[in-house]
């Protein structure tokens, strides 16, 4: 009975892998296997449990860094992630309440927005916080005066 039940989550827990977008429940599959060969062997029941869990858990364990090395790679910017940090002059006063505003970065104009809600005149510098869409958000970038 136990090795249709180890066939059974094997053939389930493969089924959930190819469903998922990432890797979910492989380690599961590699526990099955090893419960698997346990019962066919004729090994007790909590045994083909434990074995399961700790093949599971080893799988898991040692695997999941090289894992995730793989998968995550590297992030490449897009063109319209390079604004970020960078100064932006206004070009168009930037009033949150009236959804008015514009500055010009990296040979583009942008629409803006602040993040504190201040009023911003044209011709300001400003420092782009973070992207919304295509919306930057900004704030006033501090005059060091001499």
């Amino acid at each position: 009975m136990m090795i249709w039940i180890w066939l059974g989550c094997i053939v389930g827990f493969g089924i959930l892998e190819a469903l998922t977008a990432g890797l979910i429940s492989i380690w599961f599959v590699a526990g099955g296997i090893a419960s698997l060969l346990c019962a066919i062997l004729g090994a007790g029941t909590l045994f083909q449990i434990v074995v399961f869990i700790a093949v599971s858990a080893a799988a898991l364990i040692l695997t999941r860094p090289l894992v995730r090395r793989y998968t995550q790679g590297k992030s490449i910017p897009t063109n319209a992630d390079r604004v970020l940090g960078q100064t932006a002059k206004v070009t168009e006063a930037i009033n949150n309440e009236n959804s008015t505003g514009a500055v010009y970065v990296d040979g583009k104009t942008w629409t803006a927005r602040t993040t504190d809600g201040d009023v911003i005149p044209a011709g300001t510098l400003v420092q782009i916080e973070r992207m919304e869409g295509v919306k930057l958000f900004v704030t006033r970038k501090m005059e060091v005066t001499v």
